[in-house]
């Protein structure tokens, strides 16, 4: 087991990578920092005190970025992906199962290749259709723990350029975190208050990510970015399985 320093050390690099992922995808700190945490505590306090570093860091992405916020997009997809990611966290108590991962991490691998080949271009998310997506792949990432990558997936159904992509998943994930801070707090608040020298390297090193980040997203160009996407959706689905099959 790594020595108390070089865990801290591993958990801000860690999240300088994370939020710089976070910046250029809109999603990917608690991806990264809920396995690394897990090493060391249980797998539902890591969940809640990832929660941390994940609200600061997407607090401060939002506030960089949130002149491209897409308010159509928000109001119609963001809000219905918010209340199914919130009503999926509460049916993962009744439904906490393998299967459940392993089809999700199909989905995203399924999206991601359909994102790397170009047929993702062909499908296009407009009026209903939108609010449904945005609430099913909501619940469907509440279920398996993952909001962010599966919401991202989804919003490859919509044709926005890369600074309102992000910032709009952005704006929705830090509705979903305001929600359930207070929950995480109130069932586990001293746990996680134990965890801080943690919890303030992970901290720094994402808001670090977020900067860094940032600056990476304005020099790719828009034809690119998609496919950027896709691969990352794609290598968060292969990520999943593995996890599943190693379960």
């Amino acid at each position: 087991m790594l020595p108390d320093i070089a865990f801290l050390l591993l958990m801000g690099v860690v999240g300088v990578i994370a939020g710089a992922i976070a910046s250029v995808s809109g999603f990917g700190i608690g991806s990264l920092l809920t396995p690394v945490l897990s090493l060391r505590v249980a797998t539902k306090l890591a969940v809640a005190a990832v929660s941390v570093p994940h609200l600061a860091a997407t607090a401060f992405r939002f506030w960089l970025m949130r002149k491209h916020v897409d308010r159509r997009l928000l109001l119609s997809f963001g809000l219905m992906s918010a209340a199914g990611g919130l009503s999926g966290a509460l049916l993962q108590l009744y439904a906490d199962s393998p299967i459940l991962t392993t089809v999700f991490g199909c989905l995203l691998a399924f999206t991601g290749v359909m994102g790397l080949t170009g047929l993702s271009e062909k499908l296009r998310f407009r009026g209903w259709v939108a609010w449904a997506a945005g609430f099913l792949s909501g619940m469907l990432g509440g279920l398996v723990g993952n909001q962010g990558g599966i919401r991202s997936a989804a919003m490859l159904g919509f044709d926005v350029p890369r600074h309102s992509f992000v910032a709009t998943a952005t704006a929705v994930g830090l509705i979903v975190d305001g929600a359930r801070m207070p929950v995480y707090l109130a069932t586990q608040g001293s746990e996680v208050l134990s965890l801080w020298p943690v919890l303030l390297a992970s901290t720094v090193g994402a808001i670090i990510g977020t900067l860094v980040g940032e600056r990476i997203l304005k020099q790719i160009p828009e034809p690119i970015y998609r496919r950027l996407i896709s691969g990352l959706v794609l290598a968060l689905g292969v990520y999943m399985l593995l996890k599943t099959s190693h379960g």
